[in-house]
């Protein structure tokens, strides 16, 4: 059975011109579990994956893949498998076609096509032109190529997209099912809520920078919460609080108790024979935490170097403001600000070594290229 490998993510930045699209990540991803890497459209996630599978060339840092860069993995498509676009196939190539290409490129078995189609459930479709193809079962043929070489390790950037109601729950039964197997399962996505039925650790960033590292139930503060409980007989529920010496606080909604679970209370009164109208525990949900932590108006020990939030106009301009000296006359100078002057660095020469490396394309075709070919990925727009 494959292995799960180590992914790691230590000091990864990407800079496009004056645009730092991943600023200084730094995090690990374990095998046998379900990580979800999640941040706002346009916070760097699909540029760090493309970066940990040698699409990217990093400014500075490094991904790495069981302690080696992806251009160093002899198998590549056994060792990891990923998913990066829906739409990286050929329109007039059937499903089965696709992944044969594929196979031979790997010298993989023919029937692992049958295999794998029969896994994502395309089976019955697999002589049809993806062209033809819905938004959902592209998604599912991406899988499927991501899933040819059996590898231990998968990579897939927002594979719930396009799926309907029942295809999310068989992808999310897939993954855990993958995890559970000791594989290392990293899925991208912008949306809280869309993942956190799945993973069982997180990895959240914003503009380039990790916000939080951990699991789900790390994400809130525990005396964020309370617990509110209601009863027609006020009277006996709040003699019972004082007689267990739980301290609460009474307000129009029911007494709200804080640090005991809800479970814990409504045994309690169900023990007591008082009936209960309200039990609930209230706090902040778990999609708005994740809005603070991108937003920067909450930080979490986990991150390294957190985000800040954008300042108010009121904040940037005594910011900005000398210390006030008595009397001052007011000035009406315009300072001029000259730009930098622009400075253009010489080509350098290519290396004399080349060395041939795969690359996993996104157009769906695995190249054998020189490794000084993938300079030119530098030049890409960050997503």
């Amino acid at each position: 059975m494959p292995q799960g490998q180590v992914l790691e993510f230590s000091g990864l930045t990407k800079r496009f011109g004056a645009v730092s699209a991943v600023d200084g990540l730094t995090a690990r991803v374990e095998p046998g579990l379900v990580t979800g890497f999640l941040g706002p459209n346009g916070a760097g996630k699909t540029t760090s994956l493309r970066m940990l599978l040698g699409l990217v060339r990093p400014t500075s840092g490094s991904a790495t893949i069981g302690g080696r860069r992806y251009s160093d993995i002899d198998r590549p498509l056994q060792t990891v498998g990923a998913a990066l676009e829906a739409s990286s196939f050929h329109p007039g190539r059937s499903a089965a076609n696709h992944l044969k290409a594929y196979a031979r490129a790997a010298r993989l078995p023919l029937s692992r096509v049958d295999e794998v189609l029969g896994l994502v459930g395309l089976a019955d479709v697999a002589g049809r032109r993806v062209g033809g193809y819905s938004l959902g079962m592209r998604q599912r043929l991406g899988l499927a190529t991501a899933l040819i070489g059996d590898p231990g390790v998968l990579v897939l950037d927002e594979p719930s997209n396009g799926l309907d109601p029942e295809g999310i729950r068989w992808m999310r039964s897939l993954l855990r099912h993958l995890a559970e197997e000791g594989r290392t399962v990293l899925i991208s996505s912008h949306l809280l809520a869309e993942v956190q039925q799945t993973v069982d650790a997180l990895l959240i960033i914003s503009r380039g920078k990790l916000v939080f590292q951990g699991g789900t139930e790390d994400l809130a503060d525990p005396d964020e919460y309370s617990t509110v409980v209601d009863s027609p007989d006020r009277e006996a529920l709040s003699r019972l609080l004082d007689e267990r010496g739980i301290p609460f606080q009474l307000l129009r909604n029911g007494f709200t108790i804080r640090h005991i679970e809800p479970l814990e209370i409504g045994t309690l009164a169900a023990g007591a024979g008082i009936v209960l109208s309200h039990l609930q525990s209230k706090g902040a949900s778990l999609e708005d935490i994740f809005l603070e932590l991108v937003s920067g108006v909450r930080t979490h020990a986990s991150a390294a170097n957190p985000v800040a939030a954008a300042p108010t106009e009121a904040e940037t301009v005594d910011a900005e403001a000398p210390a006030p000296a008595p009397d001052p006359a007011p000035s009406t100078d315009l300072v001029p600000v000259a730009p930098a002057p622009r400075s253009f660095a010489p080509p350098t020469a290519p290396e004399p070594e080349t060395r041939r490396s795969y690359a996993v394309a996104s157009t769906g075709v695995i190249d054998i290229v020189p490794v000084d070919d993938a300079r030119a990925e530098d030049t890409e727009v960050p997503r």
